[in-house]
């Protein structure tokens, strides 16, 4: 049972990382963050990117969704490790 849920929450990790790169990528387009969809994705991850406003952006290119996604890449191998264990 509780294997089952470490697998599932890594499976809720990587969705969560899937979204913050259609998040990302809906930057590019002017108008995509104030449909209903841009509306749902900002509500998802600005909560969690709010983590990573002390990284300044440099070249006018944030990189603080990179480390955004690199700390959820840890979490989930912290997950992993947890579940070899058990």
């Amino acid at each position: 049972m509780i294997a089952f849920l470490l697998w599932a929450l890594n499976q809720l990790v990587d969705a969560y990382i899937l979204v913050i790169v259609v998040w990302c990528i809906m930057s590019w387009f002017p108008n995509a963050r104030n449909s209903r969809l841009g509306d749902v994705i900002n509500r998802l991850v600005e909560p969690y990117m709010h983590w990573f406003d002390f990284i300044p952006p440099i070249g006018g290119i944030s990189f603080a969704p990179m480390i955004a996604i690199l700390v959820l890449y840890f979490v989930q191998a912290g997950l992993v490790h947890i579940a070899a264990i058990i």
